[in-house]
């Protein structure tokens, strides 16, 4: 116990809490009225639910099971306990709290129920555990074969898809792949958030000016590397030594930045690059931890 962050677990319980009940939202007021699916394990939940009849507060609770002991062995068990408490209350959620159906429009299902399954699988992320289990196959599966997590991960959901448009129809099938479209960028925008990272990295003969406007009038740290410019068709011989800057700015602050170094060299050499993940010097950011 004397080695647990309490703000932090509190902190994380709150994500997972307010989390389940956005993905129950989700899928009673959305989602299973109008028979709609999603990708991954909740996804292989409502399909076989829909088709066996059976209750999917209990399938998707089994479902993930194997997932989740698979996320013992390639997370931590810390992450497998937060998951198999999270996946247990979604599934007493959906089986006794009464959320009414909201709507029948399927274009309005397909959108707010993948933004609403969106949210509750995000911050479920981010307190430390997944309501899914799809990502955890895709990492055991990615070290025996020659696939990137996403590629197995697409492959799933194609499946998944195309048993849906056998057993319930096409229209179904595509309404249901706007869903998971959704829902996945949802999820990745309630991850990173407004604050998500860019790094930048600046060539410039006006590299001292540039330095200091960074520190001094953004307030941002940076990095400097040692290297060299020139080396044109016409001339490769000839270079010369300059600093090559780095820094690290959130997406609201890029188009700023631009503009200082524009200001200061209209011919400066820039190019930026999306940070999923950054914590320490700065940047006033919490290290995430199953």
């Amino acid at each position: 116990m004397k080695n647990i962050n309490l703000p932090h677990w509190l902190h994380d319980i709150i994500y997972i809490v307010v989390g389940i009940l956005f993905s129950a939202f989700a899928l009673k007021s959305f989602l299973i009225p109008n028979k709609f699916f999603d990708g991954g394990v909740t996804g292989i939940s409502l399909l076989i639910s829909e088709l066996y009849d059976l209750k999917i507060a209990y399938v998707i609770v089994i479902a993930n099971i194997p997932f989740i002991i698979m996320g013992a062995f390639q997370v931590n068990r810390a992450f497998a306990f937060k998951t198999i408490a999270a996946v247990i209350v979604l599934g007493l959620c959906l089986l006794f709290l009464p959320y009414p159906q909201i709507t029948s429009d399927k274009l309005l299902v397909s959108i707010f129920g993948g933004v609403f399954m969106g949210i509750g699988v995000g911050l479920a992320i981010r307190g430390g555990c997944a309501l899914d289990g799809i990502e955890v196959l895709a990492l055991y599966t990615g070290k025996r074969i020659s696939f990137t997590i996403s590629e197995i991960i697409l492959g799933i959901n194609i499946i998944i898809f195309l048993v849906a448009a056998v057993k319930l129809g096409l229209p179904t099938a595509l309404y249901s792949i706007l869903t998971y479209y959704t829902a996945s960028r949802t999820i990745n925008f309630v991850i990173e958030g407004l604050e998500e990272y860019t790094g930048v990295t600046i060539i410039s003969g006006e590299s001292e000016l540039i330095k200091q406007q960074l520190v001094m009038t953004l307030g941002r740290g940076i990095t400097v590397y040692k290297g060299e410019r020139g080396f044109l068709k016409d001339s490769f011989d000839i270079s010369q030594p300059v600093d090559i800057i780095f820094t690290v700015v959130t997406r609201l602050e890029v188009r700023r930045m631009r503009n200082l170094i524009h200001d200061i060299d209209p011919k400066a050499f820039v190019f930026t690059s999306i940070i999923k993940e950054a914590a320490g010097g700065v940047l006033k950011r919490r290290v995430r931890h199953s």
